[in-house]
């Protein structure tokens, strides 16, 4: 059963729900069904910049990634916590 309360900002709902029941959060799956519906599904990920691994970042770099994105508790947050909560935000 589709879910309800998309809004009027989600211009593919179809992706949109699919990346909901995967587990994505609603404005991950709204921002990545929103670029689809722009560019076309499978342009969507090759666009970017060649940014290293999260692996690769220092924790102070992750915990600065962790506060732009505005993730509470980043300060007391490991390096692998730190890179689950931005690869979740």
């Amino acid at each position: 059963m589709p879910r309800r309360g998309t809004g009027p900002s989600v211009r593919d709902p179809e992706l949109y729900e699919k990346l909901r029941d995967k587990g994505d959060s609603k404005e991950k799956a709204a921002r990545i069904a929103n670029a689809a519906a722009s560019r076309g599904r499978s342009k969507v990920g090759s666009k970017g910049g060649k940014s290293p691994s999260y692996e690769d970042w220092t924790v102070k770099e992750l915990r600065e990634r962790a506060a732009d994105l505005d993730i509470s508790g980043r300060s007391s947050m490991t390096k692998n916590k730190l890179i689950n909560a931005i690869r979740n935000h």
